[in-house]
C-alpha cells in the first residue's frame, strides 16, 4: 500500500515534529500533514478529507515513507481489554464520537 505500510483504518498517524519540507504539491498531502498535528486514525483522516479509505491509506503511506508522519498500529487483540470485548467497544465509541464531530 502506498509506501509498503500495512495500514489499518484504526492505525494512528501523527505529524513528526518538526515536520520536514513537503515534497508533494497536491493539496491533500498538505491537508493530511496539518490535520495530523494531533494524532488521528486513518479512518478519521479519510472522513475529514471526504476521501475513500483506500485512497487515504495510499496518501498516508506516502507521507510515512517521506518521514512526514509517524504511525502506530492499532492495539493488539491480545490485551485483556480486547479479550473481554471492552477495547472493541471503546474503539467503536471513539469512532462514533469522531463522526458526530464532523
Amino acid at each position: 500500500m502506498g509506501a509498503g505500510h500495512d495500514l489499518d483504518m484504526l492505525t494512528l498517524v501523527v505529524t513528526v515534529s518538526p515536520a520536514p519540507r513537503l515534497q508533494h504539491i497536491e493539496t491533500e498531502y498538505a491537508e493530511i500533514v496539518q490535520l495530523c498535528s494531533i494524532a488521528q486514525s486513518v479512518a478519521e483522516v479519510s472522513a475529514h478529507l471526504n476521501l475513500p479509505l483506500a485512497v487515504t491509506k495510499i496518501l498516508v503511506g506516502d507521507l510515512i515513507a517521506e518521514g512526514m508522519l509517524n504511525f502506530r498500529a492499532p492495539a493488539s487483540s491480545d490485551s485483556y481489554n480486547d479479550i473481554a470485548g471492552i477495547g472493541d467497544l471503546n474503539i467503536l465509541q471513539a469512532v462514533l464520537d469522531g463522526i458526530r464531530k464532523l
